[in-house]
């Protein structure tokens, strides 16, 4: 209550800060060049480059968001686009931390001792929204659980976030939305961008460092760079307010320590203003703990952590002008997946000698082509078709330290390694998009595609003997294969009313296939497997307005209803045995809201900012008891302020307000709660030194707020950091 009335106050300060700043003229300050970063055009989504058939590199604006705050860019899809400015100015280093910047989209800890943070787009989850690394869809093909805190922010250019409208040349399974993530380009002959952070906790205690470089060339027929991450995190501190449990202590976070390094290399042939040829290779490694459940008895607990989790991609992109309205994109790439999950007996995580123990170990891999052409017709159609192929291999093995009929085991040395094992699945997809415009001011969109899967080879290893819930023998498994389908469709209508305002509305029919857990996973002998699982689907609706009502100011309106079918849940096959479930296409849904995104510039020295979002979620689950759909909030806030009050100092105090939102329990049977709201308030200050150097200091969680998103997982409560950035 304390922390409500001190945040209330400082938000009516900010407010009559505002009044009284639009009063009282001030001599403008000259503009800093915030230097931003250039996109990647040949990495931009469908949706999100917003460009004709055969432009290939719009005009570059270097000043075009130098105001006091940065702006939201939101596009006519009601999809938005998160700038690297952003993520600096707002201190957000990893890809979960950064959406929480949009409005209809924020991050959830999964919890379970998986050590995740999950990514909700107006309510869907990873499985149903792709995402993607210049167009490369990053996918694990086991599960496809991706942990969003694995990607760093730094050396990015921009996060494309398609809300519901996902074009159909974006590639399949985007039945929710997409995330794009968009690298950066050079811009001059020598482009440099150093950074380096320090976070500190609530007393100042050390709790890591986050490094980052960038170096790029841009010259007459080509481009090179090079750019590299090293992240280093100890862990983080605990509210004050945290109460200590029989598993957790007060002050640090046990298990919260993190570890990432990344490499990128990027060369690219520019022979002319329209064709562009690149290649890319990126490698990643990094390293994780897995916090425990603050709530659960010690009985409860899985020790967990991941030695490595890596991931490398080599990816070839191209365009090229043909004629005078028309192109061809190529697309190739290669991605491997290396993790392990290695599972302990002992909360100290020093002996494994128990059937509890064990080390999982994943090698997979992705290999894929796509090929996508457009043309302009008679100067009122644009025709665009792509057609796009992808293996998903996963190769697991696990080695155990206690195994049925081996009595000799030693603790600590591995007792029984599985055979490894083998999942190949070929995923295709062609599409066909038209953009007509009976009139400039005007667009109909029409968009449809076919997707297919054709599952080759779908093994997983038995430990037990013959039973109900697995009927086959010791050793390795062959499960039946099968196939499916899926069709969408889509539609859109962008009309231009005047030169500065813009409604448009949109329809999405997508579908997105099960994974191979989801399909064949056993989850330790309480599942049995279902290879004719369906598709799920969703018919996304999207209602929206924009107005750039004043200079560098611009307010828009969505609301959105979306309908889900088929939805994937367990359901209990007591033929199989008592407890045991299987996955089925037995739910459906509503989802709906809506959103406000506003920036307005009230001088040149001040800007505000924000956005709302509202949203509501009815899942049906005839067989899960008293279900609740979990990790969103029914209610979103944030507001922001940026004001120099010298030239060259730049001071940013930010709000957060997430409402309510639904968890549940992970012992026993589940039980279903609200958490509550919170609110959180942040501060950044910027000092522009010189035109090469910058340095920054902030807090975040300013109260040191006690809040949490899932069952017995607490949040960090206040840090602190110090930056400094160069650029050349």
């Amino acid at each position: 209550m304390k922390m409500l009335k001190r945040t209330t106050i400082l938000a009516k300060s900010l407010s009559l800060a505002f009044i009284s700043g639009g009063a009282v003229a001030q001599e403008a300050l000259p503009d800093i060049d915030i230097g931003q970063t250039q996109p990647f055009q040949l990495g931009q989504s469908a949706v999100g480059e917003q460009k004709g058939a055969v432009t290939l590199r719009p005009d570059e604006n270097k000043n075009a968001d130098n105001g006091p705050a940065p702006r939201q860019k939101t596009d006519n899809y009601g999809g938005v686009s998160i700038s690297n400015r952003q993520t600096e100015t707002f201190a957000t280093e990893t890809l979960d931390q950064a959406v929480n910047l949009a409005a209809g989209v924020n991050s959830n800890t999964t919890g379970s001792a998986r050590n995740e943070q999950n990514i909700y787009v107006r309510g869907f989850d990873r499985w149903q929204v792709p995402i993607t690394v210049d167009g490369i869809r990053v996918y694990l093909p086991q599960d496809n659980r991706l942990d969003f805190a694995r990607f760093d922010t730094p050396n990015i250019a921009a996060i494309e976030i398609s809300k519901g409208y996902v074009s159909v040349l974006d590639g399949p399974g985007a039945m929710g939305g997409l995330i794009n993530i968009v690298t950066r380009k050079p811009t001059k002959e020598i482009d440099i961008d150093a950074r380096s952070r320090l976070d500190f906790g609530r007393d100042g205690t050390y709790e890591g460092v986050m490094n980052s470089a960038y170096v790029g060339t841009k010259q007459q027929g080509y481009y090179a760079q090079l750019s590299g991450v090293w992240r280093d995190e100890k862990g983080w501190m605990l509210p004050d307010s945290f109460q200590s449990t029989n598993v957790q202590g007060w002050g640090f976070r046990n298990q919260t320590g993190t570890y990432d390094w990344n490499l990128s290399a990027r060369v690219a042939l520019t022979p002319n203003a329209t064709d562009e040829y690149s290649l890319t290779f990126n490698h990643q490694e990094g390293k994780k703990g897995a916090p425990l459940n603050v709530v659960d008895p010690l009985s409860a607990q899985k020790y967990w952590t991941w030695p490595f989790w890596n991931t490398q991609s080599l990816y070839f992109l191209s365009n090229t002008k043909v004629g005078d309205a028309s192109y061809v994109k190529l697309k190739g790439y290669w991605n491997t997946f290396d993790n392990s999950l290695d599972s302990y007996s002992n909360i100290y995580m020093n002996l494994q000698n128990t059937p509890a123990a064990f080390n999982s170990v994943y090698n997979d891999y992705a290999l894929g082509t796509a090929i996508e052409a457009g043309t302009e017709i008679a100067g009122v159609d644009t025709l665009k078709t792509s057609l796009e192929y992808r293996l998903d291999g996963h190769h697991p093995s696990q080695q155990y330290f206690a195994f049925k009929g081996i009595s000799s085991c030693i603790p600590n040395v591995v007792c029984y390694t599985q055979p490894t094992t083998t999942s190949l699945e070929d995923v295709y997809s062609i599409a066909l998009e038209n953009t007509y415009h009976p009139i400039p001011q005007i667009d109909l969109v029409q968009g449809f595609s076919y997707d297919w899967r054709h599952l080759r080879q779908a093994q997983d290893f038995n430990s037990n003997l013959p039973s109900k819930t697995s009927p086959y023998p010791f050793g390795v498994v062959n499960y039946p294969v099968n196939d499916g389908t899926a069709p969408n469709f889509q539609g859109a209508a962008v009309y231009r009313y005047n030169d500065t305002d813009n409604v448009h509305f949109n329809v999405s029919d997508r579908e997105r296939f099960p994974t191979l857990f989801e399909r064949f996973s056993t989850q330790f002998g309480g599942a049995t497997s279902n290879p004719a699982l369906a598709p799920e689907r969703a018919i996304n609706f999207d209602l929206g307005w924009a107005s750039n009502f004043a200079p560098r100011s611009k307010i828009t309106v969505d609301v959105y209803y979306d309908i889900i079918r088929n939805l994937i849940q367990s359901v209990p096959v007591p033929q199989y045995g008592a407890g045991v479930t299987q996955s089925q296409n037995v739910g459906d849904g509503q989802y709906f809201g809506g959103e406000i995104t506003a920036d307005y510039a009230v001088r040149d020295d001040l800007s505000i900012g924000g956005n709302l979002s509202v949203e509501h979620r009815h899942v049906y689950a005839p067989y899960i008891l008293n279900f609740q759909p979990i990790g969103v909030p029914d209610l979103k806030i944030l507001t922001f302020v940026g004001y120099r009050p010298i030239e060259g100092l730049t001071l940013t105090p930010s709000i957060e307000y997430s409402g309510s939102r639904w968890t549940v329990t992970d012992i026993g049977l589940p039980y279903y709660y609200r958490t509550g709201a919170f609110v959180k308030v942040n501060a950044n200050v910027e000092y522009q030194v010189n035109k090469n150097l910058k340095i920054s200091a902030g807090v975040r969680n300013l109260f040191d707020t006690g809040y949490t998103f899932t069952w017995g997982y607490p949040e960090p409560g206040r840090s602190l950091y110090l930056g400094v950035k160069a650029t050349f």
